[in-house]
């Protein structure tokens, strides 16, 4: 089954190459794309975070992963499968992240901790409820926890 998804905004950033860590210091603009109404984002300023879903535009067709592998491809970390990790190359190129809402400037959200690169397109935006958040202790390996050591880091 095909769909079509229109971008909904547009990520501006000082952030211009793909790189693993050190997003914590990235402060984003999203921009509404001009055919969304401001009125889009009335409320919006009453959340504290917001998850942003986006489009890795920048990953090929030959770059998408089907298989497993070592993320990073560090084989200090055991071969996964795709959707056992978070990386980019995945079959819709879909990201998200939460992020949190520092301001709303009419028809731009300035953001913090958004791991995308300046230009990638917007999917979708929704605020964050502490009643989807899990609601159990949240279970993953000690590679995952590694591997984003820096993640967040400041340079």
């Amino acid at each position: 089954m095909q769909y079509t998804i229109q971008s909904i905004a547009t990520v501006r950033n000082n952030r211009q190459m793909i790189k693993y860590d050190h997003w914590g210091e990235i402060i984003s603009t999203i921009e509404l794309a001009d055919h969304i109404q401001e009125a889009s984002l009335k409320g919006i300023e009453d959340f504290s975070h917001l998850e942003i879903i986006f489009y890795f535009d920048k990953v090929t067709d030959d770059q998408i992963q089907y298989e497993s592998r070592h993320p990073r491809n560090n084989h200090d970390y055991p071969e996964v499968g795709i959707f056992a990790q978070r990386g980019k190359n995945r079959p819709n190129k879909l990201g998200i992240t939460m992020v949190e809402l520092l301001e709303v400037k009419h028809r731009t959200l300035i953001v913090k901790g958004l791991d995308a690169i300046d230009g990638t397109p917007i999917i979708d935006i929704k605020p964050v409820m502490k009643e989807f958040l899990p609601k159990s202790t949240v279970k993953q390996p000690a590679w995952s926890t590694d591997l984003m050591k820096e993640y967040w880091e400041l340079k």
